[in-house]
This record gives structure tokens, C-alpha cells and sequence, in this order.
């Protein structure tokens, strides 16, 4: 039988120095290597347990055990696209050309206008959770998507484009409980180029 597969907590594509001042190593460092592990962890727990359970045919309180699985995998996915949509501010940053720069611009008028819009969905989550932007295939539209937590207020097959963290575990180091400070840094890191890659990928 072929051995099962776990989640595995991601490589970030750059050093955890090198998204300053925007965000410091020390603040980068714990996020991922402490935070975005324990939901890799809490996934892969759950997932041995239910191996084990249907192993010994015993029975589990599903609901409880899938909202936790939720809650982790939610955690784990969303973390990792949004290490991939962050670069060095030597790179990022600015506007985004190509196919998302056009995007935008037919959808919200003008990229400020979008600026405004994701920043006012990332201050203005309730509790932590998460803002993106994400793709309507149907419509063929971007939408913006305020997450709750990692698993609220998704909308149902809709691909992530870009994705902010806006849990104070992402910020409250650097901006202690100012997210709007930390909002505002996001601009200058942000990989566009990646953006612009997912979008295509897409369209194709």
C-alpha cells in the first residue's frame, strides 16, 4: 500500500532578513517557523488520528475533529500562498503591470481605487483572519474576499491571487496592535510579479 502523504511547512523564497524594515527578522522568523508550523502540525495530528480511527473502525466526534481540520488546513494553505506573494522591497512594491495591472484597472478603475478598497477589507476584518484578492472564473472578475479565521467567508472555488495575513501574529511584534501600520508596509514588499504569474495561469 502506498504510504500516506502529510502537509510539509513550506521554504520561504527569500531569508527572514530580507523583508525589512517592512517586516523584521525576528517577526518573519517566529511567524513561520512557529506559527505557520503549528497548523502544519495540527493538521497532520488530526490526519494520523482519523488514519488510526478508521484503522480500529472506532468512532470520532466528526464535527469537531473536521472544523479543527479545517481550522489547521485553512491555516497551512493560506500561509503558504501568502509567503509567495511577498518579496524584498527591493523588488516589490509599486504598481503591477502586465495582465493583473489591466485587470485591475477595467475592475476597480484605477489601481489606487483597488489600493483603497483590499486595504479598507485588511483593517477592517473582524476578529483575525485574512484579506485577498481573489478570481471569478464565471465572471470573470477580481474580488476582493475578507477571510475570517482561515475557513470563513470563502468563497467557494474562487483562485486566491494575492493574500494578506491580518492575524496579530503577523504584526504584532513590529506594529503591536496598529494593523493599519502594518497594512500600509504590505504595499512595499508585495511580489507582484507572482500575482500577475497566478492570474495568467488562470486565464489560460
Amino acid at each position: 500500500m502506498e504510504e500516506k502523504k502529510f502537509y510539509v511547512l513550506p521554504q520561504l523564497t527569500f531569508n527572514y532578513g530580507d523583508l525589512t524594515p517592512y517586516i523584521s527578522e525576528e517577526q518573519l522568523r517566529i511567524h513561520h517557523s512557529i506559527h505557520h508550523k503549528a497548523y502544519v502540525n495540527g493538521a497532520n495530528i488530526i490526519l494520523q488520528k482519523l488514519d488510526e480511527a478508521r484503522k480500529k473502525d472506532a468512532e470520532l466526534d466528526m464535527k469537531s475533529t473536521l472544523k479543527a481540520l479545517s481550522w489547521n488546513i485553512g491555516g497551512h494553505l493560506l500561509h503558504s500562498l501568502f509567503w509567495r506573494n511577498l518579496t524584498p522591497p527591493s523588488i516589490g512594491g509599486g504598481k503591477p503591470g502586465g495582465t493583473l495591472g489591466d485587470v485591475l484597472e477595467r475592475e476597480f478603475g484605477s489601481f489606487e481605487r483597488f489600493k483603497k478598497e483590499f486595504t479598507q477589507a485588511a483593517v477592517s476584518v473582524e476578529g483575525s483572519g485574512w484579506a485577498a484578492l481573489s478570481f471569478c472564473r464565471q465572471t470573470g472578475r477580481p474580488i476582493i474576499m475578507q477571510i475570517e479565521k482561515h475557513n470563513t467567508n470563502v468563497y467557494p472555488m474562487f483562485r486566491i491571487l494575492m493574500i494578506l495575513d491580518v492575524f496579530e501574529h503577523a504584526y504584532y511584534i513590529d506594529y503591536k496592535n496598529k494593523r493599519g501600520k502594518f497594512v500600509e508596509a504590505f504595499w512595499n514588499i508585495v511580489n507582484w510579479e507572482e500575482v500577475n504569474k497566478r492570474l495568467e495561469k488562470i486565464l489560460k
